[in-house]
């Protein structure tokens, strides 16, 4: 059913795909689609804006117009299916993908005979897999982990990823910007909340869309309601750390 109400506008024109709204859309009504922020549905949207504060190019804005109903059910189930994604999809993967197969490594140095030198530093890679989108919450590396949520890019900006950040740590990557970051807070919800976690640090890039990463991190966290030690360390694009600081979050879990 269609009819007259305040629902969000997007200006893809101002839109860089940061992915800010995204994250906080508590209905999940917007997502990153070719590298624009779309409402995926007229009946997820509340009209309230609770996103518009979050975008830092301006592109929300609220409008009065014809659109379809809010349907809280609908939002509902939407909602489920995404929280639900977040141990089916891995799971399924586990089963017929090697690629995604759950493996414990050992950190052992690569045989000689594969080195590029005989100075080839050996790799600190704890866990299989590493995307965020293919690791299950119950994997058995996560309980006690010191875990490492690490945008796609740092590993190629700061030449000393492995001995700076791996070393006896578990690691997650994503990119905010393209994947989808609804799907990314619930998962980390899960292996938050789930997994008995000592730590987290947060390495990102210094570019705007990259913090989304932090938010992300710092709501799953609220979502979890895990009270744990947080690290955010910025990565400049020449490589060398911009800045990184700890804090202790703590909260009850995200009211909806």
């Amino acid at each position: 059913m269609r009819a007259r109400r305040q629902i969000i506008r997007i200006d893809e024109e101002k839109c860089n795909g940061c992915g800010q709204c995204v994250i906080a859309c508590a209905e999940g009504a917007i997502k990153i689609v070719d590298g624009k922020a779309r409402l995926i549905s007229e009946t997820y949207c509340d009209g309230l804006g609770a996103c518009i504060g979050d975008c830092p190019e301006g592109a929300l804005t609220i409008e009065e117009r014809e659109a379809d109903t809010f349907d809280e059910a609908a939002l509902e189930e939407h909602l489920a299916r995404s929280a639900g994604a977040a141990t089916a999809e891995p799971d399924h993967l586990a089963c017929g993908c090697p690629s995604a197969m759950v493996q414990t490594l050992k950190g052992e140095a690569a045989p000689a005979a594969e080195a590029e030198s005989a100075t080839a530093a050996p790799s600190q890679l704890s866990n299989w897999p590493v995307q965020i989108h293919l690791v299950p919450p119950a994997a058995p590396y996560l309980d006690g982990a010191d875990l490492v949520i690490a945008a796609d890019c740092t590993a190629f900006a700061f030449a000393d990823f492995h001995r700076r950040f791996l070393a006896g740590r578990v690691l997650l990557v994503g990119c905010p910007k393209l994947d989808d970051a609804w799907f990314y807070r619930a998962k980390l919800a899960e292996v938050l909340s789930q997994n008995d976690i000592r730590s987290v640090e947060v390495v990102y890039m210094e570019v705007p869309c990259c913090s989304g990463l932090v938010r992300l991190v710092e709501q799953a966290l609220e979502d979890s309601g895990k009270r744990v030690p947080l690290t955010l360390t910025k990565i400049a694009i020449k490589g060398e750390i911009r800045e990184s600081t700890t804090s202790e979050v703590s909260a009850e879990p995200a009211a909806r």
